[in-house]
């Protein structure tokens, strides 16, 4: 099941590249991270920077661990996620425009367990749309975080 959304930032690349690898202080940039602890810290670069993210998902509490698994300098990042019988692959990227900066993210649950895969079938329409709407104020965190500078 893959999501995408996007949303334009008044503001150069590098700026909103700076923000959304800024891993450790997401929590005060993105209104549904509860709390947020790096448990690995790569000695270089952000693959393999490791994370427990507390979030308010569907009114309840949710805790994820959550690694960078391959990114590009000012381009993009990958994260991955294993929980209740699927992977969750996250993808940001930022791409110039020319208004400021295109910042998309795309979203990809992949079921693994046959229960899981039975649920994702039944439910997909309205996860589906729950997923675009958190995703979606996601962007709109980090819009208005960047830009107030």
């Amino acid at each position: 099941m893959l999501v995408t959304v996007d949303v334009i930032i008044n503001k150069p690349k590098e700026l909103v590249w700076n923000a959304i690898t800024d891993i450790e202080n997401s929590d005060a940039m993105i209104s549904s991270i509860i709390t947020l602890n790096v448990l690995h810290k790569p000695s270089q670069g952000l693959d393999g920077l490791k994370w427990e993210e507390t979030r308010e998902m569907f009114g309840k509490e949710a805790k994820e661990t959550m690694w960078i698994t391959d990114s590009a300098d000012n381009k993009y990042y990958c994260t991955r996620a294993e929980n209740h019988g699927s992977v969750y692959i996250t993808k940001l990227s930022v791409n110039d425009n020319e208004n400021g900066t295109l910042l998309s993210m795309s979203f990809n649950g992949i079921a693994q367990t046959q229960t899981a895969k039975i649920l994702s079938f039944l439910m997909s329409p309205f996860i589906k749309k729950s997923i675009k709407k958190a995703l979606t104020s996601d962007l709109q965190d980090i819009k208005m975080f960047v830009e107030k500078g």
